[in-house]
């Protein structure tokens, strides 16, 4: 059992490295991690220099708004490339997986086989994490030596802490984007649907459920902080209703508390939302049966 799980762990690290569109994916989202801190930095300056020449002019007396902010405030942006690129990293990942099996026909070799269900899906499951820890990894040691050097010293330790962290919770929202490209790939009845199915249901989760809850602009969820619930009417009873659904929502709110950038309550909620969103696509894959996984692929 130990070897057939290797194998498909070694299969699915080989093979998604095939993935052109994977490729892509991956080199825009570290391209946009590497430059986040930069961006954020960029920022800083501006700001910094508008203020002083108000300042200067008497215009105001308001404080810098930059004094005091934490550390890894020039990291926030990388949140908002977590939720976009990421995910549809992820999706793409999840979706490829499974269809390159319905594809070349190996899983029919496979279920020949008194082989258990979960268990080869688990271990699909397992080597995608594997792959996403690496892509989260190589993106948390970008952003730590960027802000390293803007900083001209090293993180401290309580610091690179929530920066792991981040990445921790990060790699949990991705994965269940992943199972949800996975649970497509397999009941799709043709390739494109396979692919398009969970982009549009990632499209509903970022922007429409959001905007139905706090009648936010579609620029404005594009932010890396969550959106401001309007109090009252029609708006304040459907974010109630609506809003554990918006998990990305819930990632930005937990992502705030750990980079420093935003209060901290609401962060336990959202995060046992985050987690839920893995844990309910993981229960729905786990009911996969055998015949699903030898179902035929239109072109």
């Amino acid at each position: 059992m130990s070897g057939a799980w290797d194998a498909v762990i070694r299969h699915e690290l080989v093979s998604s490295r095939r993935e052109r569109t994977v490729h892509a994916l991956l080199a825009v989202f570290l391209a946009m991690v590497s430059v986040s801190s930069l961006i954020g930095w960029l920022t800083n300056r501006t700001v910094t220099r508008v203020w002083q020449q108000t300042t200067d002019a008497g215009l105001t007396h308001a404080p810098n708004p930059f004094t005091g902010a934490p550390p890894l405030a020039y990291a926030k942006n990388v949140v908002i490339y977590v939720v976009l690129i990421g995910a549809l990293l992820a999706i793409v990942l999840g979706a490829t997986s499974s269809l390159r099996s319905r594809r070349s026909r190996t899983v029919d070799l496979l279920l020949s086989r008194p082989v258990d269900v979960r268990v080869h899906l688990a271990a699909k499951v397992a080597g995608l994490a594997v792959l996403i820890g690496a892509v989260l990894a190589a993106a948390a040691a970008l952003t730590w030596i960027s802000i390293g050097f803007i900083l001209g010293r090293p993180l401290d330790a309580v610091s690179s802490a929530r920066l792991v962290g981040f990445y921790v919770v990060a790699g949990v929202l991705l994965m269940g984007f992943v199972v949800m490209g996975m649970i497509s790939g397999l009941y799709a009845r043709t390739q494109t649907s396979a692919v398009l199915s969970p982009i549009v249901v990632w499209s509903v989760i970022v922007f429409i459920v959001p905007q139905l809850g706090t009648a936010a602009l579609p620029v404005s969820l594009l932010n890396p902080v969550p959106s401001i619930v309007t109090t009252g009417g029609g708006f304040s009873v459907v974010h109630t209703l609506l809003g554990p659904l918006s998990v990305t929502e819930q990632f930005k709110t937990i992502s705030g508390a750990l980079l420093g950038t935003s209060p901290t309550g609401g962060a336990v909620a959202a995060l046992a939302t985050v987690i839920a969103f893995l844990a309910l696509g993981l229960a729905v894959l786990a009911r996969t049966r055998r015949d699903v996984l030898r179902r035929d692929l239109r072109d």
